[in-house]
């Protein structure tokens, strides 16, 4: 089956052309060693025990891992149904792709989340026949459920029928366009049950589209190794995966005890790396003990190939070696507008406001602090939005009451690290008056100076059922203090100093239920002081036209009265369509755009992106800039979209000065 390789896709095979990508080791393996028992249903603890799950992530992680796989691998209504847990499916595959994610989260690691998939019964439990139609829908739930979720790719392994392998593949391309990893597992005769060949196996693999193909379980490494050499050689196109086993089991005072440890598996890296392997990991009996002895050879791997090359380089210039230093260029300096100011003198707008101001279409993106103490991978979304051309990243604020990272710190670790403007989303809702004030000055003294005054989620839909908010004030009486700080007082009137130089923020909802409510409190935030409106995601023209209408009649015909950026959420599928339609206060999704989306397919990412353009392309004329909000922390498809749209605009002056 050809098909259009997505732009998810693309990166997938360019980290792949950056080095081998490590994957975790065994999920079973290391929850049986922790007490539980070897007939449970290891697919139901993503709900029972996702502490456990959780934990296990997070291990292999710090080991090094650079992908890891949800605890889903027998999360199919057929397995599921000996448990009596048919129905669960879905919801299993979900949860198991979030825990996931929040232990990358977590951790602070820029990881991908593979969606794991097994067969449909067990690799001991011999040929089960089912109508073909059965097979698909129990894959489809999985896959659905998974993409729900959030994941990054799926693995479909561990199989010993290659028929069976081809529809799960097939049912993924045609939910999603993000990569596929189609891994088989063969006997020591290395053929399937069926008697199908590497080579045969390997050639429908490639004709189903995939992006690797590979072994994984098996009977151990250098039988995976022969396996994959006889699939041929891998490209970055089509990639070759191993993940053995850590050899045969025996079995020791009730417990699985498997052959080859962890030093073994470091010394296999080389020999799968000269196999062809671009991805590599481990299965049945590893450990993250495994996976860290494989990083440290993968890392020795890359040195030598980076040494080589630069060796390469320089003889090429004809150079001879000596000692480099890391260089850098001068920083612009965001911090212009926040240097003191004169007593009295009315402090500079942000280069935020500026450039409203100067009518320049602003983007901004939408990012998550981490839920670890680590901030490396959000500053790394970052510093790819920044090369897109946003002019500003949206720092969020513990949103749905979910613990994180202070937003203060982060964008002051954003700015101070990459000099891109950041605009901190300001809740009230666990914060006093002295609180809000008090962080507010530390803010603008460390040059955080756009604020969005939010009034923020209940504690009780977080991480904190029992906890309680603040609420001194809600997202109104914020936009108040903040514009008396600009004025130079204090809420109690009490002089600051100097006047403070704040660009104040506010939100619209123009799908709310309560349409009066809404559009009373905009009017009430533009009279308290604020300098902009964000506006939550919409997907039609024809929404964005409704809500001009309104603010023509209640502001006259030049329509709002402050600059408005329109909020965009780029839509992943039509299963994500309609959760955010029908389970997200504040978003409501037209049926026209939900329907696409389900007509779309396995190009539901790409068809997402493209509704988002095509949306802010005919909204140019209405709105004076965007707010990108990422789903499941794709920045990537964000970067994207911003780098999509300053193209169009630099095509546009383009053409105009050639007119001239």
């Amino acid at each position: 089956m050809a098909s259009t390789i997505s732009t998810e896709r693309q990166r997938f095979h360019e980290r792949l052309g950056r080095g081998p990508l490590l994957f975790d080791g065994a999920m079973g393996t290391l929850l049986f060693s922790r007490g539980i028992p070897q007939r449970a249903c290891l697919d139901e603890l993503v709900v029972t025990r996702p502490d456990l799950i959780g934990a296990i992530h997070r291990e292999y992680l710090e080991a090094g891992a650079d992908a890891i796989e949800t605890a889903t691998f027998g999360a199919n209504r057929i397995r599921l149904a000996t448990y009596g847990l048919a129905n669960e499916a879905g919801a299993f595959n979900r949860r198991g792709a979030q825990l996931a994610r929040e232990a990358r989260d977590v951790s602070g690691r820029e990881a991908l989340v593979g969606g794991s998939i097994g067969p449909l019964g067990g690799p001991t439990h011999g040929t089960i026949h089912y109508p073909e139609q059965v097979i698909r829908d129990a894959f489809r739930e999985q896959v659905e459920g998974l993409l729900e979720g959030g994941v990054d790719l799926f693995v479909i392994e561990t199989f010993s029928e290659l028929d069976h392998l081809l529809i799960a593949v097939d049912e993924a391309r045609r939910a999603s366009d993000i990569p596929v990893i189609a891994e088989l597992t063969f006997g020591e005769e290395l053929q399937l049950t069926d008697g199908t060949t590497p080579e045969q196996a390997a050639a429908a693999l490639l004709e189903a589209g995939v992006d690797a193909l590979g072994v994984n379980c098996g009977v151990g490494p250098l039988a995976c190794l022969e396996a994959v050499e006889r699939t041929g050689p891998g490209d970055l196109v089509v990639a070759r995966s191993i993940m053995p086993n850590a050899g045969l089991p025996q079995r020791v005072e009730g417990q699985f005890v498997y052959a080859a440890g962890p030093d073994y598996f470091g010394e296999m890296v080389p020999k799968m790396i000269a196999a062809g392997a671009a991805v590599i990991g481990g299965c049945c009996g590893t450990t993250p003990d495994h996976i860290r002895a494989m990083r440290s050879a993968v890392n020795v791997a890359l040195a030598q190939t980076a040494a080589d090359t630069a060796r390469h380089e320089a003889r090429a210039r004809g150079l001879s070696s000596g000692t480099g230093g890391l260089t850098t260029g001068p920083r612009t300096a965001i911090a212009e507008s926040a240097t003191p100011h004169a007593v009295g003198e009315a402090p500079p707008p942000t280069p935020f406001l500026q450039k409203l101001m100067d009518g320049r279409f602003v983007i901004s993106v939408e990012i998550d602090p981490p839920r670890s103490i680590r901030i490396e991978r959000t500053i790394e979304a970052g510093r790819l939005l920044k090369s897109a051309g946003v002019d500003c990243v949206n720092v969020s604020d513990s949103a749905m009451a979910r613990v994180r990272m202070g937003a203060m710190a982060v964008a002051f670790g954003i700015q101070h690290d990459l000099d891109l403007e950041c605009l901190v989303h300001f809740t009230t809702r666990d914060r006093n008056l002295m609180a809000i004030e008090s962080e507010l000055l530390g803010a603008h003294a460390l040059g955080v100076r756009n604020i969005i005054a939010l009034t923020g989620d209940p504690p009780r839909v977080g991480d904190f059922p029992t906890g309680t908010g603040v609420w001194d004030v809600d997202s109104i009486g914020l936009i108040e203090i903040l514009t008396r700080l600009n004025r130079g007082e204090d809420q109690a009137g009490s002089p600051i100093g100097q006047q403070a130089g704040f660009t104040i923020a506010c939100a619209l909802d123009p799908t709310a239920a309560d349409q009066k409510t809404e559009w009373e409190r905009l009017e009430r935030k533009i009279a308290a002081g604020a300098h902009l409106i964000m506006t939550q995601p919409l997907y039609d023209i024809s929404q964005v036209e409704t809500m001009d209408a309104e603010a023509r009649k209640r502001f006259g015909q030049a329509g709002f009265p402050l600059p408005l950026l329109l909020g965009v959420l780029p839509l992943q599928s039509a299963r994500h369509a309609e959760f955010l339609h029908n389970e997200v206060p504040g978003i409501t999704i037209p049926e026209g755009s939900r329907a696409a989306l389900h007509a779309a397919g396995e190009r539901g990412a790409e068809v997402g992106l493209e509704m988002a353009q095509s949306l802010l392309e005919q909204a140019e004329s209405l709105v004076q800039g965007t707010y990108i909000m990422p789903s499941f922390g794709r920045y990537a498809q964000a970067a994207e979209l911003a780098r999509r749209m300053r193209d169009r605009q630099a095509a546009r002056v383009s053409k105009a000065t050639s007119a001239g």
